[in-house]
């Protein structure tokens, strides 16, 4: 059995691969190494993988029609495949968003083109985001919510991506799971990501910049969790003739406030921040709360790591990484 993994130099992506590659799976990693943050940092992830047996990595983009028919035709042999490669953040969807519909509409078709003529493919689980319920204001969040009220394009196209591959489903009867990832957060994590670019400035001395008025919160989920959740999900393939696209929370099931979690990366880091208060982006969700009864339900999923413990794990990573005394 083989499993591809788009998006393998990615923060999920490479920590799903590990998972996988630890338990003896054969995995083909796939990524574009493009510059949206340092891709210093994604090749020091795909190092951490190099000494695994049963692991191959190709540097390519998932919009490159030939080359992913030409890899599956090479690779019939792929029976599961989990696609997190996207171009990814909220706020950049309003400074690229070309970039977004190219990477995250254009590229998943792409994908599902190829995907669809896999002689084996039992089952493809793909990254939604908990951004496509976007001004819902109900919560916690559920799958069986409404989602066609985007708050930015980056949620658009991750909600493209779901009825997308409805349709590939109604059609071709493809097996898919849609993974709605709440706040992923911890080691080898994303600089663009607040909790990450909070740590730099506050080691820098530098402002965070928090966003004025109350209730900013977020489901922060926790690395390892989402891997576990991940994994089971992938063994766990729905039958297209019941569900066209199964869609899934993957949250920590509490929201907790922004405040917090710099009060805790203060605390770990032995600094204070300098607090900067700005009025909040219109693309920016007040909070965000999964329910993951579905998730839960189907696989006994139960993320285990609170924001407490979390947080230390990934400034324990922090300073190591960027060598800090």
């Amino acid at each position: 059995m083989t499993i591809l993994v788009t998006g393998g130099a990615g923060f999920i992506g490479h920590h799903v691969t590990r998972a996988l590659l630890e338990r003896g799976e054969q995995v083909i990693g796939l990524d574009n190494l493009n510059g949206y943050y340092d891709p210093a940092l994604k090749r020091a992830r795909l190092g951490q993988l190099a000494g695994y047996r049963g692991y191959r990595f190709i540097e390519a983009d998932v919009t490159d029609r030939s080359g992913l028919a030409a890899l599956f035709e090479a690779e019939p042999g792929i029976d599961r495949i989990v696609h997190l490669a996207a171009q990814a953040g909220v706020r950049h969807s309003m400074i690229d968003p070309y970039a977004y519909v190219e990477a995250n509409v254009l590229g998943h078709v792409t994908l599902l083109e190829a995907a669809r003529r896999l002689p084996r493919l039992e089952h493809l689980v793909f990254a939604s985001s908990s951004s496509v319920y976007g001004l819902n204001e109900g919560l916690p969040f559920r799958e069986t919510d409404a989602v066609d009220r985007p708050n930015s394009l980056y949620a658009a196209t991750k909600r493209s991506g779901e009825l997308i591959s409805h349709a590939y489903g109604h059609v071709y009867r493809l097996p898919q799971t849609a993974l709605r990832f709440f706040t992923v957060y911890g080691p080898w994590g994303r600089p663009d990501m607040a909790y990450y670019g909070f740590a730099r400035a506050i080691m820098a001395g530098e402002p965070v910049t928090l966003y004025e008025g109350e209730g900013l919160a977020r489901d922060f989920t926790y690395i390892d969790d989402v891997v576990d959740g991940v994994l089971r999900v992938l063994a766990l393939a729905p039958d297209p003739l019941v569900e066209r696209v199964r869609v899934l929370n993957l949250g920590n099931r509490r929201s907790e406030p922004v405040s917090h979690m710099v009060a805790l990366l203060e605390q770990a880091l032995g600094r204070k921040a300098v607090l900067r208060m700005v009025p909040r982006p219109a693309a920016d969700l007040i909070a965000t709360w999964a329910s993951i009864d579905a998730a839960h339900d189907l696989t006994g999923w139960t993320p285990e790591t609170a924001l407490d413990a979390g947080i230390p794990r990934f400034v324990d990573w922090f300073m190591r990484y960027h060598a800090v005394d």
